[in-house]
């Protein structure tokens, strides 16, 4: 598979916190990574600010820490990036690597998504609110995968309910999928200027 960018082909981004998970995967030689996939996430469900998403996407989440976790600890699931509610943003896999965090998905008649998709998770809910620092942060990751990803436009950007229809609902009605896509947009307007 071809590099895209040699300044950063471990595909590492810069100013994130890099926390190596085991669950990851190569992608299917030739793949075009074009597709991002925008998630939401909270242990225990509608708890924020505990070390036990990081925990999870290590593989390392104490199931009898609360009863919720029996059912989900030992899940081999990841993410490529984890935003917090404060801003936090950890990268669990090399973007060039195949996380896990679609499950059973499609898009435009192309299932698995996780062999050409890069998966951001948020903190927060369906039905909770995301925080200002949330959405500039997102908006950041975001321009640098479209940098290095080029075929990762802005209309495949897409949430976890758009590949997996009836199977999840995330990020759900409380993301503001307008105001993320103007902060792309202006985002974009302000690097053609420079």
């Amino acid at each position: 598979m071809a590099r895209q960018d040699a300044l950063h082909s471990d595909g590492w981004l810069d100013g994130v916190r890099r926390v190596a998970s085991p669950h990851f995967g190569e992608r299917p030689e030739g793949n075009v990574i074009d597709l991002l996939v925008i998630h939401n996430i909270s242990l225990p469900p509608g708890e924020f600010g505990g070390p036990w998403v990081e925990q999870l996407f290590c593989g390392q989440l104490d199931p009898t820490a609360h009863p919720y976790f029996d059912a989900v600890a030992g899940s081999p699931v990841s993410a490529h990036l984890f935003i917090r509610r404060d801003g936090e943003t950890l990268q669990f896999v090399d973007l060039w690597q195949r996380a896990w965090h679609a499950g059973r998905s499609c898009w435009q008649g192309r299932a698995e998504c996780n062999d050409y998709g890069i998966g951001i998770e948020l903190e927060g809910t369906d039905d909770t609110p995301f925080t200002d620092v949330q959405y500039l942060r997102l908006t950041r990751v975001t321009r640098q995968i479209m940098r290095r990803f080029p075929a990762i436009t802005p209309e495949r950007i897409v949430g976890h309910s758009d590949v997996a229809p009836g199977r999840k609902t995330d990020p759900g009605p409380a993301f503001d999928w307008a105001r993320y896509r103007g902060l792309l947009a202006a985002a974009a307007a302000a690097a053609q200027e420079d």
